[in-house]
């Protein structure tokens, strides 16, 4: 059976109580919007390509921000909407894991 996207990234949006680490608190939800409107701007969205979609807890906050992408199942870690585009250029669009931001 075929996937229906062909990559499908989850962004930990989890927000813990301070002083605990959280991704929302590291701007997962911005970078996670900016992902989700570049991927509709590059017309990648949609059954067959890519969708962007945000998450709570995936057990890895004291790593992040942190997304993963399915199905290759590799993690990343990024800090702001260039790793975002890098994310999409190599990764989502070439095929080609980012090994500088893997975790």
């Amino acid at each position: 059976m075929d996937s229906y996207f062909k990559h499908h990234v989850f962004f930990c949006c989890n927000q813990r109580p301070a002083p605990d680490q959280s991704c929302a608190a590291l701007g997962a939800n911005e970078l996670q919007a900016y992902a989700k409107q570049r991927i509709n701007a590059l017309g990648l969205n949609g059954k067959g390509s890519i969708r962007i979609n945000k998450a709570g807890c995936l057990g890895r906050c004291d790593e992040g921000p942190v997304l993963v992408v399915y199905p290759e199942g590799v993690w990343y870690r990024f800090v702001d909407e260039s790793d975002i585009d890098e994310i999409i250029s190599e990764h989502l669009q070439n095929g080609r894991p980012v090994e500088r931001l893997k975790l």
